[in-house]
């Protein structure tokens, strides 16, 4: 007897181009097989299935490996971040102090 099967939805999306494709995965299915099996990295050269990070409906999955789908889910791959966004705050953060006290010398 065949495993029972889900629909789910894989999307991946740069700046200048998206894709979202449907598919029909066995029960059990992980997040990362979703990805792996979606293909999606036919449409995006370079895009490395195995160790983008993923989520589910905006939630990033910590063991997609470990999650099961169920029925309706949307895995979303994740781009890898270029910057980190704490050090981008703390740079944005010491750069306005510094300009902030630069301002307030030349004013005295």
């Amino acid at each position: 007897m065949d495993k029972p099967v889900i629909a789910v939805e894989v999307v991946y999306a740069l700046a200048d181009k998206q894709k979202l494709l449907r598919l029909t995965v066995p029960q059990g299915t992980t997040v990362r097989e979703a990805a792996l099996r979606s293909g999606m990295d036919g449409f995006f050269p370079g895009l490395d299935l195995a160790t983008s990070p993923l989520g589910i409906f905006g939630k990033a999955v910590p063991k997609p490996d470990e999650r099961v789908l169920e029925e309706g889910e949307r895995v979303e791959i994740y781009r890898p971040l270029i910057a980190d966004p704490k050090e981008v705050r703390k740079q944005r953060a010491a750069k306005a102090a510094q300009s902030k006290a630069s301002g307030s010398a030349v004013q005295q």
